[in-house]
């Protein structure tokens, strides 16, 4: 992670000391050049903090190499678009990230989750949170605690521990979520390949069809539980095993001679890597859209 320099230190990027000040000019266009230039002296893009342009305050809070006396003012800045690309920088101090994680807007928040930064004191701060989501995205950090994980395996919401569920790594999270009494949160366990062979085996038996479902399209089963499955009960069960990537050719062999017609053809049909998906998705980082929706203000220049 960079850190933010102070003043009067040297400057890597350009070579010249940081008290060395560029003047400042020119319309929004010149003074947004100025901010994007890496040789552009620390001195200037502390003045750029302040530009009455939205864009340029922008690009200064999003440099890796902005000193701290240009993002700490940012993290208050009217724009919330600015505080986000503060949130998002991966320079900047616990200070600015403590306060970000507390903003008013929920994608800066969402942003300060994304942050290499984060330190045990935020993610704390985020267990705390009333904003389910920030939660969420706390669930789904390799980094997590033990302690903010069994803090989330209580989470009021079923989503926030679906999402702890899929991702965490703990053994222990894993065994305690095992016997959450909310299918979408065994489900979460259901794509996790962290899970060992007799959790497996205990989601292979789950009572809820979804559950068994996700199982056999993520994860690779044990030959007992796989011939318990291919004569499982539910459709959605054996059609999800004739299009998993996951499961043995002799398996979707058998499910060719099935005694519904959709889940045979699915198995005849099937070909290695059409359509598969990653088990287990990626950790949401809280991307605004790209597009602008309804009541959102996009940066312009001033």
């Amino acid at each position: 992670m960079g850190k933010q320099q102070d003043v009067g230190a040297a400057d890597q990027h350009s070579g010249s000391g940081t008290t060395d000040h560029r003047p400042i000019g020119g319309d929004a266009d010149a003074r947004l050049a100025l901010a994007q230039d890496p040789t552009t002296p620390q001195m200037t893009l502390i003045d750029l903090a302040s530009d009455p342009s939205a864009v340029v305050r922008k690009t200064v809070a999003a440099r890796p190499d902005a000193p701290a006396q240009a993002l700490r003012p940012l993290t208050r800045d009217h724009d919330r678009q600015v505080r986000e690309a503060v949130a998002r920088n991966p320079s900047s101090s616990v200070g600015n990230l403590m306060r970000l994680v507390k903003d008013d807007d929920r994608w800066v928040r969402w942003a300060v989750a994304g942050n290499p930064a984060c330190d045990e004191s935020i993610r704390r701060v985020m267990s705390e949170a009333s904003d389910k989501e920030l939660r969420g995205l706390l669930a789904e950090s390799r980094e997590l605690e033990p302690e903010l994980a069994a803090r989330l395996i209580d989470d009021a919401s079923p989503e926030v521990r679906e999402r702890l569920a899929t991702h965490t790594h703990d053994p222990d999270v894993i065994t305690a979520l095992l016997a959450d009494r909310t299918a979408r949160v065994r489900k979460g366990l259901a794509r996790n390949p962290r899970t060992t062979a007799d959790q497996r085996s205990a989601l292979a038996a789950d009572p809820v069809v979804d559950v068994r479902a996700a199982l056999v399209r993520a994860l690779e089963l044990d030959e007992a539980d796989l011939e318990r499955l291919v004569d499982d009960r539910s459709v959605q069960v054996r059609l999800a095993m004739a299009t998993s990537a996951v499961v043995p050719p002799h398996v979707r062999e058998a499910l060719t001679r099935d005694p519904d017609e959709t889940v045979a053809a699915a198995a005849r049909d099937f070909r290695p890597g059409a359509g598969t998906a990653s088990a287990v998705r990626a950790p949401r980082i809280g991307h605004r859209p790209s597009s602008a929706g309804p009541g959102r203000r996009g940066d312009s220049r001033r």
